[in-house]
C-alpha cells in the first residue's frame, strides 16, 4: 500500500498549537541568551530503539514554522523500519530554530512513531492470516488524523474517522433501541444509501439477529477465539467481520486464526509507547563534530 502524505493544511494547526504552547509569553529565552543570532549548525535525528517512522512531515514543519530557513534532509521516510543508531533525517540551518522546534518536533515523531511501530507489531503478529490491523477512534483529542496516518505506516488500516462516516451501533445502541434488529431498522431509515451499516455484538445470538436483518460488518467484542470461528462460519461471507476486546500480539494469532477479516486495537492510538528518538549535534558553524 502506498502511503500518502497528509495536506499540509491538516497538520499545520496541531503543529502551530504546540509550538505557541511551548513558545508562551516570552519565546525560548534560554537558546535566545546562549546562542548567537547568526549560528548555524547541522543535526540528526537519530532512532534510540527499533521501530517504524511515522510523522516526518509533522516534524519538518515544526522546524519550518520556527525558521523557514531550515533544511530538513530526509534518509528513512516514514514506513521505514529504523535500528538504534539509524540516521532518519538531518536537519541544518539556524542554530537558533533548531533547538527552539526540537522538543514539539520530538514529541510527535516520537508519539506517531511509537503508533507506527505498535502497528507493526500487530501486523506481524497475524502474519499468514487474511485478517487486517485496524485502528479505532479513541485517539487523543485533535491528533486523530495524525494518529490513523501512523497507524497507516505501520501497515494497518483506518477504521471510520468520525460519528458522520459510517454507522457503528455500539452496546449502548442496542439497548436504547430495544435491541440489535430494531436498532438496525432505525439506523437504515435514518441515513443515506451510501452509508456503511456496522453492530456490535457479544453473543452468537446477537449475531444470528443481525444477521438475519442484515448488516455490511459485524464487531465481535471480546469473543474468544472459538466463538470467534463459529462466528465467522455463522457470516459466511455476508458481512465483514472484525474482532475487537483485549487484543494483544501474545492473543492476536489465535484470533486472526479464527477467519475474521479485521482485529481492531484501541491501545494503537491511546497507548502506544513513544519510539524514542534522538536529535544529534553533529556540525556548527560549517565545523563538523568530533567524532
Amino acid at each position: 500500500m502506498t502511503l500518502s502524505p497528509l495536506p499540509l493544511l491538516m497538520i499545520e494547526a496541531p503543529v502551530r498549537a504546540a509550538l505557541l504552547e511551548d513558545l508562551g509569553r516570552a519565546g525560548d529565552i534560554t537558546t535566545n541568551a546562549i546562542v548567537p543570532s547568526d549560528a548555524r549548525a547541522e543535526t540528526a535525528l537519530v532512532a534510540r530503539q527499533p521501530g517504524v517512522v511515522a510523522g516526518l512531515d509533522i516534524a519538518a514543519l515544526a522546524f519550518r514554522l520556527i525558521d523557514p530557513t531550515i533544511e530538513i534532509r530526509i534518509a528513512r521516510p516514514d514506513g521505514s523500519r529504523v535500528q538504534p543508531g539509524d540516521r532518519i533525517a538531518v536537519v541544518c540551518g539556524p542554530t537558533r530554530g533548531i533547538l527552539t522546534a526540537e522538543r514539539v518536533a520530538l514529541n510527535f515523531l516520537g508519539h506517531l512513531s511509537g503508533v507506527a511501530s505498535a502497528t507493526a507489531t500487530l501486523v506481524a503478529a497475524v502474519a499468514g492470516h487474511k485478517a487486517r490491523i485496524c485502528c479505532t477512534r479513541k485517539t487523543l483529542p485533535g491528533l486523530r488524523a495524525l494518529q490513523k496516518y501512523a497507524v497507516r505506516a505501520g501497515g494497518g488500516v483506518n477504521h471510520r474517522f468520525g460519528l458522520d462516516d459510517a454507522v457503528l451501533i455500539k452496546d449502548n445502541h442496542v439497548a436504547a433501541a430495544g435491541g440489535v434488529a430494531a436498532a438496525i431498522h432505525a439506523a437504515r431509515a435514518g441515513v443515506g444509501h451510501l452509508v456503511k451499516i456496522e453492530v456490535e455484538v457479544d453473543s452468537l445470538e446477537q449475531l444470528d439477529e443481525a444477521m438475519a436483518v442484515g448488516v455490511d460488518a459485524v464487531l465481535l467484542d471480546n469473543m474468544t477465539p472459538a466463538m470467534l470461528a463459529e462466528a465467522v462460519r455463522r457470516v459466511a461471507g455476508r458481512a465483514v467481520t472484525e474482532a475487537s476486546g483485549r487484543i494483544t500480539p501474545a492473543s492476536a494469532p489465535a484470533i486472526a486464526a479464527s477467519g475474521v477479516d479485521l482485529i481492531s486495537a484501541g491501545w494503537l492510538t491511546h497507548s502506544a509507547s513513544v519510539l524514542d528518538i534522538g536529535l544529534d549535534w553533529l556540525a556548527r558553524d560549517g565545523q563538523r563534530a568530533a567524532a
